[in-house]
């Protein structure tokens, strides 16, 4: 079965391309793309939302009338339907292979929702797999594209040398088991690959990718239920120049924490998720600076950035070729957990 519900409204929108506007089609109605996706691409003055794609028929009807636009259970159907430029794919981890490689087929391109892969395999596959059909995929990290965290680079040109940095990403979830998160073999882990994506993205812009990983981590949170997807890491990584640093990524410590903290020898800075400050060695604020949370607008300003991209008038900031090196990172930190011995990322490359 293919298109589920379908407006004559929506059938307008899906078959003229207004004027300097890319067709774009979300597949995947979750809360990332409902809550973040969707408002993106309605924000959007270079994209406009033509189809929407999922599995789940009370959602799918319930959004198509919300939207207006062609509804579709199937993510080929929707692809062989309806004219589009690109699609954001943000399904679960283990679907995200086959509604790319789908989609690249066909020549649209594809902002992916974190993770690009579930392995770092998976991710040298799917980089073929693009670069052969020569259409561009963006993996989705909204933090690029939010002052708060563009700026700190700025700030940390200003603390002298810098040589520790202290990390977390921490959030409250009861049950840690439930749904396909708690299953590594669907997921491809837990809090690193999941959560832990977005936090590993801003490691990696900043400072580079590691030349030491040592991890530890555990699924120790819920005894009593059955799940394999870690909830709880303790990362430590380490840069031939002498930066060091720890992370602690968490999918059961509240309260919510997002923070980065780098420490040199004239000042720190310190990241947090709505805040940006300088301050002195010993803790007094030199400067700071603050914004009101506006998920949705660095959705858009990613979503115009990567119509950009297919448009050839921007580079492509997050392209699976850059996120091999998440991918070795992460595979890093799974590798040192199961063997207790730290791994070199970039030998994984």
């Amino acid at each position: 079965m293919a298109e589920l519900l379908t407006l004559p409204r929506a059938r307008q929108r899906a078959s003229t391309k207004r004027e300097g506007k890319l067709r774009a089609a979300v597949v995947g109605l979750g809360k990332q793309g409902r809550e973040d996706h969707i408002p993106g691409l309605l924000a959007s003055d270079a994209a406009e939302l033509v189809a929407i794609c999922d599995d789940d028929p009370t959602t799918l009807a319930v959004q198509t009338a919300e939207l207006g636009v062609p509804g579709f259970d199937d993510a080929v159907t929707m692809f062989d339907t309806v004219p589009l430029d690109f699609v954001v794919v943000c399904v679960p981890h283990h679907a995200g292979h086959s509604v790319i490689v789908a989609a690249a087929e066909r020549g649209i391109h594809i902002l992916k929702e974190k993770p690009f892969a579930t392995t770092l395999e998976e991710a040298h596959e799917l980089l073929g797999v693009c670069e052969r059909a020569g259409v561009h995929l963006m993996v989705t990290l909204q933090r690029r594209f939010n002052p708060i965290y563009t700026s700190f680079q700025q700030l940390a040109d200003q603390i002298g040398t810098p040589f520790v940095v202290d990390a977390a990403y921490t959030l409250h979830i009861p049950d840690p088991s439930e749904g396909w998160r708690g299953l590594a073999g669907e997921a491809g882990g837990g809090c690193v690959i999941d959560m832990g994506y977005h936090i590993v993205d801003m490691i990696l812009w900043y400072f580079g990718l590691p030349d030491r990983v040592q991890a530890e981590s555990s699924v120790a949170a819920r005894p009593d239920r059955d799940y394999d997807a870690e909830d709880t890491a303790l990362i430590h990584f380490s840069y031939d120049s002498g930066l060091y640093g720890s992370l602690l990524l968490s999918r059961f410590i509240g309260p919510k924490t997002e923070e980065i903290r780098l420490v040199g020898t004239h000042g720190i800075v310190h990241l947090e998720r709505g805040r940006l400050q300088r301050l002195t060695n010993d803790g007094q604020v030199v400067e700071s600076l603050v914004r009101e949370q506006s998920w949705p607008a660095a959705a858009a300003s990613q979503v115009n950035y990567f119509a950009r991209v297919i448009e050839g008038l921007r580079p492509n900031i997050s392209s699976p070729r850059d996120n091999l090196a998440h991918h070795a990172f992460i595979h890093a930190c799974y590798e040192s957990a199961r063997t207790h011995l730290p791994i070199s990322p970039k030998e994984l490359l």
